[in-house]
């Protein structure tokens, strides 16, 4: 009897798993087994607050697996020493994964594939967490976009809504002894600050479904204009659940759809804005894979002369606290320390402020996010980060700096936003909530500090820093 290996990775779900269901299909046992291989991702090892997520999701799937009557295999180390012992042992004569797309993976990936193969070992992978891989859609010229619009008309027309893979049935999995307990990884933090964490998520496929199904009964209706309010449940928050493979994209399209047909046809809610979302995701990873630098070199090459400020250790504290004295700026990271996560128009006003106002190179900004994200992605990191500080592939202009006054008073008209994360403003008036320093008693008596820049003379500082790229 044929026995293949399942290397799970980012693809922590037994439905639509393109990988194990081609392993069931062509092998009769089947030996399940995660890696951890934290350095193999160097120089973008796992955050804080992803290590998080990942713990309580292979947590997850192993009860799920538990529920097959299997055991989860762990291990520890580097991928192809792991697996090496692991064919040895079990005598696996193929092993099955999902692709992913970093420039670390795909070169680790590429040599345990090669080694494995020259040993006999057969290699499959497969792809399972993105309508298209990275390379498929190419302009009239055959080369990779650098502008969204275009290449989301291009891919739009691929996608269709046939049926996900269903979870395998009747698998007969293989087992090893002496496999690692989870807790041997080490993920979660020793000094426990993510609380709030488990009161906000529930990683895994099961708790990735129920976002979904939330999604479309609570925010899918008006999700074009509720998605710009941060004190409402207007997105999906499935980004965490995508980033580690408890849904995919085609499960997310599949379910939509059928939303659509449940509903009278008058009350239909327009799925495309949503969709038009997860497009970004895929054009993320599109510029990833064709431009391996940007994690760490700006997209457009004239901002390797831009005159980015000094790094200020103490204006980055301010910002990573949420004390700028800016209450959108501050609202947004405290529940990113929070929850690991913040709303994406926020996250916008966030790094707008730190890449314009403060004048802060936007990688400052990008790796802070790795760190405290639990959907940091290397691919939707850089793209986000890049295109609000005007220097990726479309980029917004260099003239576009976002006014968090503004911003909090369109979207969060009656201060909800701004007070459920700054008690000290939550007895303001309205007007206050959203300039505190209007009133100078008002604002001592608060606690809540004055902003750390004038946003007009920054903002103008940041238009003269970037006029000076003009005609290079």
């Amino acid at each position: 009897m044929s026995t293949a290996i399942m290397l799970f990775r980012r693809d922590l779900r037994l439905s639509d798993n393109t990988a194990l269901a081609a392993a069931c299909s062509e092998h009769a046992k089947i030996l399940p087994l995660y890696i951890q291989a934290d350095r193999e991702e160097a120089p973008w090892e796992m955050g804080a607050a992803s290590r998080w997520w990942l713990h309580h999701s292979l947590e997850a799937l192993q009860a799920d697996l538990h529920e097959q009557g299997v055991h989860l295999q762990l291990a520890q180390g580097e991928t192809l020493h792991v697996l090496r012992q692991v064919i040895d042992r079990s005598g696996a004569e193929a092993v099955y994964w999902n692709r992913q797309y970093e420039p670390a993976a795909i070169a680790r990936d590429t040599h345990v594939k090669a080694a494995l193969q020259d040993a006999g070992v057969a290699v499959h992978s497969h792809s399972a967490n993105l309508w298209s891989e990275p390379w498929q859609v190419k302009t009239q010229q055959g080369e990779p976009y650098r502008v969204f619009t275009p290449y989301w008309r291009n891919l739009r027309q691929t996608i269709s809504t046939p049926s996900p893979l269903a979870e395998p049935e009747k698998v007969q999995w293989a087992e090893l002894s002496g496999g690692l307990p989870l807790e041997a990884f080490g993920l979660l933090p020793p000094v426990r600050w993510e609380k709030g964490f488990g009161e906000t998520w529930q990683p895994g496929e099961r708790g990735a479904n129920e976002a979904l199904e939330l999604f479309c009964d609570d925010a899918l209706g008006d999700y074009a204009t509720g998605r710009d309010k941060p004190a409402r449940h207007g997105t999906s928050r499935l980004s965490p659940h995508l980033h580690f493979g408890e849904i995919s994209p085609q499960q997310i399209h599949r379910t939509l759809h059928s939303q659509l047909q449940r509903v009278d046809a008058r009350r239909r809610p327009v799925i495309e804005p949503y969709l038009r979302e997860l497009g970004w995701r895929e054009f993320a990873h599109h510029l990833l894979y064709h431009f391996p630098h940007t994690p760490t070199e700006s997209f457009n090459p004239r901002f390797a002369k831009f005159s980015w400020a000094s790094e200020d250790e103490a204006q980055l504290e301010r910002w990573q606290q949420g004390r700028t004295g800016i209450p959108l700026v501050d609202a947004g990271m405290r529940e990113l320390w929070h929850t690991g996560w913040m709303h994406n128009r926020v996250r916008m006003i966030v790094a707008s402020f730190l890449t314009k106002n403060l004048r802060q190179h936007w990688l400052t900004g990008a790796r802070w996010f790795w760190d405290t994200l639990v959907d940091a992605d290397l691919a939707n990191n850089t793209l986000g980060w890049q295109w609000v500080a005007g220097c990726g592939a479309d980029a917004a202009p260099y003239f576009r700096v976002f006014n968090p006054v503004t911003q909090s008073k369109k979207f969060d008209p009656e201060g909800a936003y701004l007070r459920k994360w700054l008690p000290e403003l939550a007895n303001l008036p309205v007007d206050l909530v959203h300039e505190p320093w209007k009133d100078e008693s008002a604002r001592k008596r608060s606690g809540y500090p004055m902003p750390m820049v004038e946003l007009g003379a920054s903002r103008q500082d940041a238009l003269n820093a970037f006029q000076s790229l003009r005609g290079r």
